[in-house]
């Protein structure tokens, strides 16, 4: 007698929606999600889950189908997440940051079938779905006026209404795609990165295993959900081990702080930005913070004098998460006992990833050589949509290619030294941008924020360019910087010229632009000399 295949497959499959299933049957009366006044057990999310799941099959959506999410930080975010793994469709966040042009790209390059979108967002999206062919329905979470044209517009509440709340069974492979999460674009549209079930189950494991996530944790979830270091980076892993996430719209220092103390919480995760703000809110000093166990920090390298503030104010296990959105997205962790004797470092492989330094012609390179940082593992994503030449690109000579520039040191430690894209060609040298950022902030601490490009000049080819936002209440002087990065760097990496803005242009997830900055800069040296 024949095995029944979708037998087998429930039992045998690797697939992110069983990972809330088995969560919820183990433990069903734990808390699982937080909103606001809004408090969802194990088993109430498990159901909203499968309800959603079970509309969405019943109103045509099947295996493979692509479900466009347009939605701030939210329960419905997380329900529809994981109501398409559970049914084998692919879930495809909308980026609150793009423009009506690349909302548009995405939705035709995806291939969208249904979009479900948050009210404050209707209006903006409506564009976009009438220049799309593929849209047949829109899902709207809320109320709004918002024309959708000839297209079906069900509320939310239907889905999560359906009288049906059973487990859904679909056979689903378990390198089935599960997201298209697409990179940020600099000088064209961004590109869908295929994640699959089996990359991003496997992600949330190791995540757990390498952050001691426990059932018993309590994270705040305030980085954007649409990006994957929040989505696939902790918020599945908060599912996968059974903990409370409590989820907040975006950072706010006063919200975080309360909420740390009133709830207990154990895990935050935030931008360098947002540790600074926190540091240096009026109330810090009579915070009650205790419960934190770990705090991990990504997107951007932490000025040591400020991680050794952290370190001593939130009194708890500090890790710097490195990876990319390809990778699903950790590769590497800069562990709490490395932070303060090996500063500046981007940690060790994970477990589950092989970490490599290669040189152009696909030479894998000794410790100390400089060279490509490239990836061999189970989380790598399965391909470019829809770009077989970039695919092969990325994954030449048998390996992920980060298109990062780094090296291994003796202990087996990687040292990230910049992306490929931003070393800084000046006067035959090869400079390493963040190199110089980190010499500024450790000479100027009054800096609250720096960016170091390499703007084009008559005489260097490209010249080492500061651009510096200072702390409130501080007046630098940028010879006086100068002067101070000496002792740090050698004499040619010193910046051509300091300039002071109220601000950097970031994306939505806090990175800065520095493409935004070569380019509204690009006549910075051209303009001096006509002066």
């Amino acid at each position: 007698m024949a095995v029944n295949e979708l037998h087998s497959n429930l039992i045998h499959r690797v697939n992110v929606g069983d990972s809330l299933t088995r969560s919820a049957a183990r433990s069903s009366s734990s808390l699982a999600l937080v909103q606001g006044d809004r408090r969802l057990t194990y088993a109430e999310l498990n159901e909203q889950v499968n309800r959603v799941a079970n509309s969405l099959t019943e109103r045509g959506i099947s295996g493979g189908d692509a479900i466009a999410l347009a939605s701030g930080n939210s329960i419905e975010f997380l329900v529809t997440y994981y109501a398409c793994a559970k049914i084998g469709a692919v879930c495809v966040p909308i980026n609150l940051g793009w423009r009506e042009e690349e909302v548009t790209y995405v939705l035709a390059d995806a291939d969208a079938r249904l979009l479900v979108v948050a009210a404050p967002l209707a209006e903006r999206m409506a564009p976009s779905v009438a220049a799309s062919d593929g849209i047949v329905a829109v899902v709207l979470i809320g109320e709004s006026d918002a024309d959708f044209g000839p297209r079906h517009v069900h509320p939310f509440t239907d889905l999560t209404g359906h009288a049906d709340a059973r487990e859904p069974e679909h056979l689903i492979d378990d390198r089935a795609p599960l997201t298209y999460l697409y990179t940020s674009g600099t000088t064209s549209f961004p590109k869908g990165v295929v994640g699959n079930h089996t990359a991003i189950y496997l992600e949330s494991m190791t995540m757990a295993l390498e952050g001691q996530f426990r059932a018993d944790d309590r994270f705040a979830a305030m980085l954007p959900m649409f990006h994957t270091a929040q989505l696939n980076c902790h918020c599945t892993t908060a599912i996968m081990v059974g903990a409370t996430m409590h989820i907040l719209p975006g950072f706010d220092a006063e919200t975080l702080l309360t909420l740390i103390e009133t709830e207990s919480i154990t895990q935050i995760f935030g931008l360098p930005m947002m540790y600074r703000a926190m540091l240096e809110h009026e109330s810090i000093g009579r915070r009650k913070l205790s419960s934190l166990r770990r705090a991990l920090y990504a997107m951007a390298p932490m000025p040591q004098d400020m991680l050794e503030k952290c370190i001593e104010v939130f009194d708890c296990g500090f890790y710097l998460l490195f990876g990319q959105t390809e990778m699903s997205p950790t590769a590497t962790i800069f562990r709490p006992e490395n932070q303060l004797s090996h500063p500046g470092a981007a940690g060790t492989a994970v477990v589950n990833v092989q970490v490599a330094i290669m040189a152009e012609d696909g030479t894998l390179l000794p410790q100390g050589d400089t060279g490509e940082i490239v990836y061999r593992g189970p989380h790598t994503m399965t391909e470019y949509l829809g770009n077989p030449d970039a695919t092969e690109e990325a994954f030449r000579h048998g390996w992920f290619h980060s298109g990062d520039i780094g090296h291994l040191g003796e202990d087996g430690i990687l040292w990230f030294t910049d992306r490929r894209k931003d070393v800084i060609k000046t006067g035959g040298e090869n400079v390493a941008s963040i190199e110089v950022e980190k010499a500024l902030y450790a000479a100027e601490p009054g800096a609250a924020e720096v960016v170091v490009v390499g703007l084009p000049h008559e005489d260097w080819s490209e010249a080492i360019t500061a651009f510096v936002v200072p702390k409130p209440g501080h007046q630098l002087d940028p010879e006086a910087i100068r002067t101070a990065m000496r002792e740090r760097i050698d004499a040619y990496k010193i910046p051509k010229s300091i300039v002071f803005l109220e601000s950097l242009p970031k994306t939505s997830t806090g990175k800065i632009q520095k493409n935004v900055i070569r380019d509204r800069h690009a006549d910075h040296y051209g303009a001096a000399a006509a002066r």
